[in-house]
This record gives C-alpha cells, sequence and structure tokens, in this order.
C-alpha cells in the first residue's frame, strides 16, 4: 500500500504544479462568474445597438402607430413611401432596415435589414401586429368601448412553483432554474469524468511508450501502478473541483452583496406593505417605482434567490460521489486501453464503444431537462455507465431517495467490478509491445488466470 500512496503522491503533485492546472483552475470559476455578472449588467446597462426601422404599408394605413418606440428601437411610419426604391436607399439613410406591411399577407410581415434582426426585436414586431389585427377583428363585432375592456382584462400570468416536503414545508422553486443546474451539473461531469478519465489513457501510453513502465513494475505491481496512477489523477480533479466551490461561494456573497442588492428591493416591498397596513387603505398603492427602478435585475434577483433555495448539499455531494464512482469506472477503462496499445492513433478502434454511453448519456440528461420524471430518465439514471450524467440532470428537480440509493449501490459495485477486470488486462497489455491488440486479444488478457 506504501508503493500505491507514492505512485499516487507523484501523480497529484506532478499534475497540479503544472501551469495548465493552476490557470485552468483560477479561470474557470472566472468565467463561470463572468456569465453570472454579465446577465445583469447587460440588464442595468443601456448598451444595445440602436435600430431605427422604417415601417411601409402597401395601400393602406391601418398601423401607423401601432408598434410601440422601445429603448433600444424607433419606428419611423413613411406613408406613401415605395418599398422597392427604400430598399436601395434605406441603410444610407440611417435605417436599420424596413417593415414592410403589404394587406396580402398581412400575417407575415417581411423585415427588410443588412443584418439578421435579433429575435426580441421580431418578436416585439409580432406581439404589436398581432394585438392590433386581434382588435380589428373584434371591432366586426361592433363592442362598445373596446379599447377599455381590452385594457381591463389584458393579463400577465406567472406562475410560482413550490415544493412541498415530507413535514409540510413549503420552498418555492424554478422550473427554469431546475434546468439550467440539470444542464450545467450534467454537461461539467460529462466533461470531468470524460477529460481525466483520458489524461489517464494518455498518461500509461506515455510510460509505456518511453519504456519507463519497465523501470516502474520491477519494484511494483501493474495493478499498484494503474490503481496509483488512477486515484492520483481523481485527487487532482477533487481538488480542483474544491477550489471551484470555494471561488463560487465566495462570486455569490460578493454578487449578493454589491450587483444584486437585494435587500433593497425587499426593504422597499417591506416599506409599501406596512403602510398599507397602517393607512387601512382596500387597494395595494402603486409600486410601479419599485419596478422602473430596474425591473430585469429585480427579476433577475428573484431568479438568484430562488436558485439559493435548492438542496446544496446534495447536489455537492451526489456530484462529488458521482465523479469518483464515475471516474473510476470510465479511468480504468481507459487505463485498460492505454495498456493494449502502442501509441494514441491505436485507441480509435477501442474509443467508440466508451465513448457512446457517454455521449447517449449526455443526450437523455437533455432529454431529462425536459420531462425528469420520464422511463428512459429513470432507467439511464440507475444503468452504471450512464448515471452520473443522468442522475446529476435529475437531481435539481428531486429525486426518491430509493432511486438515488440504488443508483449509488450500482455504480459503487460496478466500478470495482471494471478495475478489477481493467487490472487484469492492464497487467499483460503494458509489457506487451510490437503486437497490435484487438478485442479479442484483451479478452484473452481478461481471462488470464496467472
Amino acid at each position: 500500500m506504501n508503493k500505491v500512496s507514492v505512485i499516487i503522491k507523484r501523480e497529484y503533485l506532478t499534475r497540479v504544479r503544472k501551469k495548465s492546472f493552476i490557470i485552468m483552475t483560477v479561470l474557470a470559476p472566472l468565467l463561470m462568474a463572468a456569465l453570472i455578472l454579465v446577465m445583469p449588467l447587460m440588464m442595468m446597462s443601456g448598451g444595445k445597438e440602436y435600430k431605427k426601422i422604417a415601417v411601409i404599408e402597401e395601400n393602406t394605413n391601418e398601423f401607423v402607430n401601432v408598434i410601440p418606440d422601445t429603448k433600444d428601437a424607433d419606428f419611423e411610419y413613411l406613408p406613401g413611401a415605395d418599398i422597392n426604391e427604400m430598399i436601395n436607399k434605406f441603410e444610407s439613410e440611417g435605417y436599420y432596415g424596413i417593415l414592410f406591411i403589404s394587406p396580402l399577407a398581412i400575417n407575415n410581415p417581411v423585415i427588410y435589414s443588412k443584418k439578421q434582426p435579433p429575435i426580441g426585436l421580431l418578436e416585439h414586431i409580432s406581439s404589436s401586429l398581432e394585438k392590433e389585427i386581434e382588435k380589428k377583428k373584434l371591432l366586426q363585432y361592433n363592442i362598445e368601448n373596446l379599447d377599455s375592456i381590452l385594457k381591463q382584462i389584458r393579463t400577465n400570468v406567472n406562475p410560482v412553483t413550490k415544493i412541498v416536503d415530507e413535514a409540510g414545508k413549503t420552498t418555492e422553486t424554478s422550473t427554469g432554474v431546475a434546468m439550467g443546474l440539470a444542464y450545467l451539473g450534467g454537461l461539467l461531469m460529462y466533461m470531468l469524468v470524460f477529460i481525466f478519465g483520458a489524461q489517464v489513457m494518455r498518461g500509461v501510453i506515455e510510460e509505456k511508450t518511453n519504456r519507463v513502465v519497465e523501470v516502474i513494475v520491477s519494484s511494483v505491481k501493474p495493478a499498484q501502478l494503474m490503481l496509483g496512477k488512477i486515484i492520483g489523477i481523481a485527487l487532482v480533479g477533487l481538488t480542483q473541483f474544491m477550489i471551484w466551490i470555494f471561488l463560487t461561494i465566495a462570486t455569490v456573497a460578493i454578487l449578493r452583496g454589491t450587483v444584486l442588492k437585494t435587500g433593497d428591493i425587499t426593504e422597499m416591498t417591506q416599506n409599501i406593505t406596512q403602510s398599507v397596513m397602517e393607512s387601512g387603505q382596500a387597494e395595494v398603492p402603486d409600486i410601479s417605482e419599485v419596478q422602473e427602478m430596474s425591473p430585469e435585475l429585480a427579476e433577475f434577483s428573484r431568479v438568484f434567490e430562488t436558485a439559493m433555495n435548492q438542496d446544496w448539499l446534495l447536489i455537492i455531494f451526489s456530484f462529488v460521489f458521482y465523479f469518483i464512482t464515475g471516474y473510476l469506472l470510465y479511468a480504468s477503462i481507459f487505463a485498460a486501453i492505454g495498456s493494449a496499445v502502442d501509441n494514441e492513433t491505436e485507441t480509435q478502434q477501442f474509443m467508440l464503444p466508451v465513448t457512446i454511453p457517454i455521449i447517449l448519456a449526455l443526450f437523455v440528461a437533455i432529454g431529462t431537462m425536459q420531462n425528469p420524471e420520464s422511463q428512459l430518465s429513470l432507467w439511464f439514471s440507475l444503468i452504471p455507465l450512464t448515471s452520473p450524467i443522468v442522475m446529476m440532470a435529475r437531481i435539481p428537480f428531486g429525486v426518491p431517495a430509493w432511486q438515488l440509493a440504488v443508483s449509488m449501490a450500482l455504480m459503487v459495485v460496478t466500478f470495482i467490478a471494471f478495475v478489477w477486470m481493467a487490472a487484469k488486462v492492464y497487467r499483460t497489455g503494458i509489457l506487451m509491445y510490437g503486437k497490435k491488440s484487438s478485442w479479442k486479444e484483451i479478452w484473452k488478457w481478461l481471462r488470464y488466470s496467472g
């Protein structure tokens, strides 16, 4: 065991001292933090490209001033303008594009522009025209005070989801947040297992090619060498992951205390509620001033706080468990493949059967975000070759304890079996040179009992 610890120490220290490890360890959470910070900063800043759009109707003036201006786009109506002439000169006259409305194709207005219009602009135009067309259709029924009626019945519905636990306690959640965590957890697990597993294979091939392994196995058993290499690289991954957790916690604390300033919004809402109770008013006063301050930032703050309500202890514990077991499972396979070849080119014939379950698990994880309770997601979260990725996609939505326990038990049994089989292949293949291996040859090594 002392020899294994020496190998583990060598593999660990060799990799954590590399500049690439230090750079990626620091850079990865900073990039994630930048993605998180960019969202509220973009919401607060008006740095979007200003767009001036000409609106031309063919033979009618039914949609004049129908599309309201936004902070990023102005709509200028040009009655009587010729569309063919404007197409050739709209950019020189300072227009971003032309919106052409024809009564012959009222449901399909055409937008002419030099660039692909952003989706937000298209949705704004569509919703504005849809409301006006619907309004004109309703006018055919001769309804009095139609505008007033439409304003009164216009309603926005935003469902709020709350999870009820066994004790009857409710916690506000967000499906969007759960989907984001599912995607992040599944993708991160896929990347880490594949990247660190491939490092094991490359390390084995490098030692075998340089003939260093011949010196090492003179004092260490091949199984000990393989186990030490796998565990050493696993500790590298765990070290990197734990540093990411601490940096993420620090980033979240800074984000909550500086950019979001949720306490200010909460305090203002509480003050308004208190004033209502003291004044005894039957109607709630207008709080549009609070929303006008930064409605997008307030919404982002609400989503942020909802994300904090997730069971992070379970998520982090599960991620560490599935990373260790999933990595040990696939790293043992990669180590066996590395021992069976003389160079990295020869690994192609063995890699496809190994990568198919990982890629398939990623696709199932993506589908899990849409339907986490599907039978496909359930079974793939129990099958050991796919469960590390799929289960991490299910956990943010809530997984029954028995399913999680069964999945973890199967993972432990399977990775032990795979490590044992990989060790049998490794001890033979690591000293095999000049002979091109095949699956048939590996099967013989696996059955070899000498």
